[in-house]
């Protein structure tokens, strides 16, 4: 059931960087129609907190530990039809982007973006707009719709995606010489899980060694080398 537009345009922030949470908190508390209700650190509680305080936003970082955010994404699109998932990353890839827009998210800002912008498009996404943020709408082509892209990419544009996001992830950990216990630990996963997404990866990517698999995700942009 939708609730009533009424009030400030309440935001639950969710990202494993706290400063940054309490930055964007302070200067929503600028703003007389828009508020952080609450905060999480990682999408393990959030369909739970969700329910609880039932916010207008969600904004949502990506590289995070815990559930896939765009999985996330989805079941909150799914469960909760009058809230509305932005999604707020330090990183603009065309991927992740068709990722967001797949997942049924109605935003996807760069935290290089300004808080003008960002609040502004949070106000959009409030009211039903959906909205890139300045440095993700530079990444798409001119006159580009993001929702007829979506659906028009068919066909992976890379090998990259060919890769689930959990895959992807995986990769990004390999890629920054992260042992499979350490992966295990940081997504919340057993060493075997890993190895089990690492086999996919190579199989979809047709590479044979993990040193391989270590230049291509530095090659690809995928590690932060």
């Amino acid at each position: 059931m939708s609730r009533a537009n009424s009030g400030p345009i309440r935001v639950l922030c969710v990202d494993d960087h706290i400063f940054l949470i309490e930055g964007i908190r302070a200067r929503f508390e600028l703003e007389e129609d828009i508020e952080c209700v609450g905060q999480l650190e990682s999408a393990d509680r959030l369909l739970d907190e969700i329910e609880r305080i039932r916010p207008d936003v969600v904004l949502l970082d990506i590289e995070m530990p815990g559930p896939d955010p765009f999985d996330a994404a989805a079941e909150i699109a799914r469960r909760f039809e009058d809230v509305r998932v932005a999604f707020l990353s330090a990183y603009v890839r065309d991927n992740y982007i068709s990722a967001a827009i797949r997942s049924g998210a109605w935003g996807y800002f760069s935290k290089s973006d300004g808080a003008k912008e960002l609040i502004d498009g949070i106000r959009k996404v409030k009211n039903g707009e959906f909205v890139l943020g300045p440095a993700v709408a530079k990444r798409r082509s001119p006159g580009k719709n993001p929702f007829v892209a979506s659906v028009q990419e068919s066909k992976p544009v890379s090998r990259l995606d060919s890769l689930t996001q959990r895959e992807q992830e995986v990769l990004r950990l390999i890629g920054r010489g992260l042992s499979r216990t350490q992966i295990a630990e940081m997504l919340s996963r057993s060493p075997k899980t890993v190895d089990g997404h690492r086999e996919k990866i190579m199989a979809k990517l047709d590479i044979h060694s993990v040193a391989e698999l270590v230049r291509f995700a530095i090659r690809e942009g995928v590690a932060e080398a």
